[in-house]
């Protein structure tokens, strides 16, 4: 009887890292959008009233060429430019939204130019 305690204590001890590990997972793959740089809020508001946008290329299909998002139909995805100060281009800062593009079901950020990507919290 003593030794199913110890296994079960010792499963439990295993257990908690695990749990920590996926909560921290999540943590990294997600953003507050209140942690996001001004600029990036600023435009989650223009996205949700439909701009105006500042960049030519604001609201394109986004193709998701990189397969770091989860896999949707052609045209779910839309990227939007993240203004970078003092950048001479765009910049590698972006928003990717999925669904309808005034009301999105989800929103991503990169500051890395699609390297990875944050799924952003309201």
């Amino acid at each position: 009887m003593a030794r199913l305690a110890a296994i079960a204590v010792m499963l439990a001890l295993v257990a908690i890292p695990v749990a920590n590990a996926r909560e921290y997972a999540a943590d990294r793959n997600e953003v507050a959008a209140a942690k996001l740089p001004r600029e990036a809020r600023d435009l989650l508001a223009l996205i949700k009233t439909g701009g105006p946008f500042p960049y030519e290329r604001d609201g394109v299909t986004f193709g998701n060429r990189e397969r770091l998002l989860p896999h949707q139909r052609r045209g779910f995805y839309h990227e939007y430019t993240v203004t970078t100060p003092g950048a001479a281009n765009r910049g590698a800062r972006r928003i990717i939204c999925g669904g309808p593009q005034r009301a999105p079901e989800v929103c991503y950020y990169t500051d890395d130019h699609y390297a990875s990507f944050r799924r952003i919290r309201e």
